[in-house]
C-alpha cells in the first residue's frame, strides 16, 4: 500500500510539473502555430513517465535502505544520522556567505546547484566518516562495557528481537529458555497473537479454553519477571490469520520468529526471515543414540507392524522395537540397529537383546546345557 502510494505521489506530480512547465519552454517552441493544448497534453504524459520512473527507483532504494536499517547495528546506526547531520550542518554553514552573495544573469543558477551539490557531498562524508570513527567514539563515551566493545570490533553481533508465536507461549518452554538465557534480546509479542489467545480462553471446548487461559497466565509472569523486556506491538497488519501477520511482523522489525509449529517455521524459511524453530531446538538438545547401543526398555504399546513393539527413552524419543509385540508391558535389554531424524521428530529402531524372545525367555546356547537342567551353569544374565 505505501509503494502505491509513493508512485502515485511521484507519478502525479510529474504530471502536474508537465502540465504547469509549459511556460518555462522557450519562446521558440511555443509560437502562435504551436497547439498549446497539444503540448501541454505531451508534457504531461512526458512528466508522468518520468515520474513513473522515478517512483520505481525510489522504491528500490527504499527497500534496500529498509533492508540495511534492519540488519544494522544499532550503534552504527546512530553514528551514521549524527555523522549525516554533522555534514549537512557543515555545509550549509559553509554555503551561507556563498547563497548572500548578489550574481548577476544567468549565473544565480549556480546557486541551487551548489547548495545541492555540497550538501550531498558533505552529507556523504559525515556519515562515512562516521561509520569508521563513530565506534571509536562509543568505545571513549562506555570504555567499561566490554560487550559494546565486542559490538565496536564486530565479534558480536547484536541479538535481535525474539517474536513468540502462540504455540510456544501456549507450550511453555518459553519460560525456561529465557530463565536460562538461551534466548538474547527483547522479546516482542503481537497484538494478534493475545487477540488469539483470549479467542481460546472464550471458546466453550475446554481443552483450548485450559490452553488459552494457560498462555495468557504465561504472559503475565514473564511481564512481571522481565518487565520492559517483555514488548506488546500493537501494530495491525492485513493478513490471513495469526500466522501471516507474525510473518510480515518479523520482515518490519527483522527480528527472529520463535515458534513451534513446523509448516510456519517452513514458511518463514522460504520467505527468507530469520526463524527459530523450538521442536527442532529440543530434538538438537537431545542425547544422541548411537547403532549398537544396549537400552533397558520398558515395551508400553504395539507399533505399525504385526510384530512391532514401542517404548520410550526418558526425554521422549520414540523406539520401535522388532519382535516385540508380546513384550508389551515388560521391561527388557535392546539393541539399538538404527536412527531416523524427521523435522517433526526422531525415532530409533531397536532388536531385542541376544538370549531374548518374544515370550521372554532365554534361548538356550548351542552345545551347552541348559540351567533348567544343569543348576551349576552360569546364568547368562
Amino acid at each position: 500500500m505505501v509503494d502505491l502510494l509513493i508512485l502515485l505521489l511521484f507519478v502525479g506530480s510529474g504530471a502536474a510539473a508537465g502540465w504547469l512547465g509549459i511556460h518555462l519552454l522557450p519562446e521558440q517552441l511555443v509560437n502562435p502555430n504551436t497547439d498549446a493544448e497539444q503540448l501541454r497534453l505531451i508534457l504531461t504524459a512526458a512528466g508522468g513517465g518520468a515520474g513513473l520512473l522515478a517512483g520505481l527507483v525510489f522504491k528500490r532504494l527504499r527497500v534496500r535502505l529498509m533492508q540495511q536499517v534492519r540488519t544494522m547495528p544499532t550503534d552504527l546506526l546512530v553514528s551514521r544520522a549524527v555523522g549525516l547531520i554533522l555534514g549537512l550542518l557543515v555545509a550549509n554553514l559553509l554555503l551561507l556567505p556563498v547563497l548572500l552573495l548578489p550574481f548577476a544573469g544567468s549565473v544565480v543558477l549556480l546557486k541551487p546547484l551548489l547548495a545541492v551539490v555540497s550538501n550531498v557531498f558533505f552529507g556523504i562524508l559525515g556519515s562515512n566518516l562516521a561509520e569508521v570513527h563513530g565506534r571509536t567514539l562509543l568505545r571513549l563515551l562506555n570504555p567499561a562495557s566490554t560487550e559494546a566493545l565486542l559490538v565496536a570490533d564486530g565479534v558480536l553481533t547484536p541479538a535481535t528481537a525474539k517474536i513468540l508465536d502462540t504455540s510456544v507461549i501456549i507450550d511453555g518452554r518459553i519460560r525456561g529458555m529465557l530463565a536460562c538465557g538461551l534466548l538474547e534480546g527483547q522479546v516482542i509479542v503481537a497484538e494478534t497473537v493475545i487477540s488469539e489467545m483470549q479467542q481460546l480462553s472464550d471458546s466453550t471446548n475446554i481443552e483450548k479454553r485450559a490452553k488459552g487461559r494457560r498462555g495468557l497466565k504465561l504472559l503475565k509472569d514473564l511481564r512481571e519477571t522481565y518487565g520492559r523486556r517483555l514488548v506488546i506491538n500493537s501494530t495491525r497488519y492485513d493478513g490471513n490469520g495469526t500466522d501471516d501477520r507474525l510473518l510480515q511482523l518479523a520482515d518490519d522489525t527483522g527480528g527472529t520468529l520463535v515458534t513451534a509449529d513446523f509448516n510456519l517455521a517452513q514458511v518463514a524459511s522460504v520467505k527468507n526471515l530469520k526463524v527459530m524453530n523450538l521442536s527442532e531446538l529440543v530434538i538438537a538438545l537431545r542425547p544422541e543414540v548411537q547403532p549398537g547401543d544396549e537400552l533397558n526398555l520398558k515395551i508400553v504399546r504395539e507399533g505399525k507392524e504385526e510384530s512391532q513393539g514401542v517404548g520410550y527413552l526418558d526425554d521422549g524419543t520414540m523406539v520401535v522395537v522388532n519382535d516385540a509385540k508380546p513384550l508389551i508391558g515388560q521391561r527388557k535389554p535392546v539393541v539399538v540397529t538404527g536412527a531416523l531424524q524427521t523435522p517433526t521428530g526422531r525415532m530409533v529402531f531397536a532388536r531385542l537383546g541376544t538370549g531374548t524372545t518374544a515370550a521372554g525367555s532365554r534361548v538356550k546356547s548351542k552345545g551347552k546345557p541348559s540351567k533348567a537342567n544343569n543348576p551349576k551353569a552360569e546364568d547368562p544374565r
